[in-house]
């Protein structure tokens, strides 16, 4: 029975990773904030909106809990999952957490593209974007560094740099 836990920063990779690192090993990918969408029939901005920070966390940890028990999966969590509850202990308790890690440029380099899918940086300019990813890593990191694992996910670009990274995720973590 594999179940790997993807967690890191928005924009971090998760899902490109996951995805890509799923279908290479056959097992089951599982986006928690998709999975949150179908079962709420609602998008994370809307619930963000409509139940706001503290109800959406409330959601995303019970949503948590249902995923973490489907066998041979790679799930890639929210951004915050991590750091409200006990969602870190509990992911560590129920199977292979990795911290995909990647730096401020990177970040801001991704987030810039898809900004007005992202409620938390909707609306920031440049700098404002910037100043809130590194005080975000920085509040985050406590609770990304208790991963099992820590990966470097800044090589995730274009098809190669992804095959390269699953390669890679092979050779240093399973």
């Amino acid at each position: 029975m594999t179940r790997i836990l993807l967690i890191g920063f928005m924009a971090a990779g998760k899902t490109t990773l996951g995805k890509a690192l799923a279908r290479d090993l056959g097992l089951q990918f599982i986006d928690l904030d998709h999975y949150i969408e179908n079962r709420y029939h609602s998008t994370i901005s809307q619930l963000f909106a409509e139940r706001g920070e503290e109800g959406f966390r409330e959601i995303e940890r019970k949503m948590l809990h249902e995923v973490t028990e489907f066998e041979d999966v790679i799930i890639a969590t929210g951004g915050g999952t991590p750091c409200f509850y006990d969602n870190m202990e509990y992911m560590n308790s129920m199977g292979v957490t990795v911290f995909l890690q990647a730096s401020v440029d990177v970040i801001f380099t991704r987030l810039t593209i898809a900004r007005v899918q992202r409620p938390l940086v909707k609306g920031k300019s440049a700098d404002e974007l910037r100043q809130y990813i590194t005080a975000m890593l920085e509040q985050r990191s406590p609770y990304y560094t208790r991963a099992h694992h820590t990966f470097c996910a800044n090589h995730l670009e274009d098809t190669s740099q992804v095959s390269e990274s699953v390669q890679r995720f092979k050779t240093e973590l399973l």
